[in-house]
């Protein structure tokens, strides 16, 4: 099964070298992996030059976001399998990659997911949250659940059939197409119960209140663009079961 891993970049010249090297890292053997970088104006390019000959592919253009930056990754794929691994974000170990595809196989689903933690942005070894995803079940999602999207790994026909980011939200996308993929087209997925992502913090929909406003506004627009009705507090629990992650 050959795997595509896709990392976005912007002016990451202070993070960029760690995502890069837990990638390259991986022991296995069957990898595609592309950047996109959205013209970097800083160290970025001299960064993924230095490595440029171990990535399959790089563009380097100005995009109209994260998700348009995505779906240009996406697009470029030829794997069976497709994970997005930003920026800001690194592999626990070198055996992630090797550990999902024999889960996926084991369990023969269209997707898989994951445990991820948090980690200080100047110091990647101390834990702020632990993201525990557990097991899916079909009515998960109108209680406020989601997976990490940075663990959450899908067979590239998905992509074809469903579509992939809707770059008219700006920081849910990655929300709404979980949602549209797992609760509305109902494709099988299943659960590695490993932490295998370590994210910075400073997330787009988390920097700022006015961020975490827009991004629970988007939330409701996730549902609106599949036709789909949450519960009367889906949008509540969303942020609120984020909450016991911290503890």
């Amino acid at each position: 099964m050959k795997v595509s891993i896709i990392t976005i970049c912007y002016n990451s010249q202070k993070t960029l070298e760690d995502t890069i090297t837990s990638v390259l890292a991986q022991d296995y053997n069957d990898i595609e992996y592309i950047i996109i970088d959205g013209a970097s104006k800083d160290n970025t390019p001299k960064i993924i030059e230095k490595y440029k000959s171990s990535i399959s592919h790089v563009t380097s253009e100005p995009d109209k976001g994260i998700y348009d930056a995505m779906n240009k990754g996406v697009e470029k794929a030829t794997g069976d399998l497709v994970g997005i691994l930003n920026s800001d974000d690194f592999y626990a170990n070198d055996s992630v990659i090797s550990n999902i595809v024999s889960s996926i196989r084991k369990n023969n689903s269209d997707s898989i997911y994951a445990d991820l933690v948090y980690v200080d942005r100047l110091d990647s070894d101390k834990i702020v949250r632990n993201w525990k995803s557990g097991q899916y079940k079909p009515d998960l999602f109108l209680k406020g659940w989601m997976p990490p999207h940075p663990t959450f790994f899908v067979k590239k026909w998905v992509y074809e059939k469903f579509g992939a980011y809707n770059t008219a939200l700006k920081s849910a996308a990655d929300y709404e197409f979980m949602l549209r993929v797992l609760h509305k087209h109902k494709i099988s997925t299943s659960y590695f119960p490993e932490i295998i992502t370590k994210m910075r913090t400073g997330g787009e929909s988390n920097v700022s209140l006015k961020n975490r406003l827009r991004a629970n506004k988007e939330d409701r627009m996730a549902w609106q663009l599949n036709g789909i009705k949450p519960n009367l507090f889906t949008l509540l629990r969303k942020p609120l079961s984020k909450i016991k992650q911290f503890f």
